[in-house]
């Protein structure tokens, strides 16, 4: 009987969340890529901030590991006219980068001599 309930729990959950995710595309503040959600809300903030809401909400600063996330992260680049927090940070091997957990990054797509550190990566 735990069983039969707890399967009945998550089938309303994951009813919940096919519904929000639905609301969110409409308004066109998410889309997928390579299995996974990509949100924003169009907010500007510092990268701190940006790193604690994603937290807060489950997830984690968009990382691109191949060009269908790279495009999912430029919808909105281009949607809000901004530019996009990246969950990288520099390498201590020089001109390198890597994923916050320290991973060496396998996929890039840097504008022509970039990352230059001003900003325009």
């Amino acid at each position: 009987l735990v069983d039969d309930e707890m399967e009945e729990v998550i089938r309303q959950l994951e009813h919940q969340i096919s519904k929000l995710e639905g609301v969110l595309r409409l308004e066109n503040m998410v889309t997928a890529s390579g299995g996974k959600v990509f949100a924003a809300n169009g907010e500007r903030a510092d990268f701190h901030t940006t790193l604690k809401k994603c937290e807060e909400a489950g997830g984690s600063v968009a990382t691109p590991r191949n060009p269908g996330e790279n495009d999912a992260i430029l919808y909105f680049v281009k949607k809000f006219n901004s530019y996009a927090y990246l969950g990288i940070k520099k390498s201590p091997i020089p001109s390198k980068f890597q994923f916050l957990d320290g991973i060496q990054l396998s996929y890039t797509n840097w504008h022509s001599n970039e990352p230059s550190g001003k900003g325009e990566e």
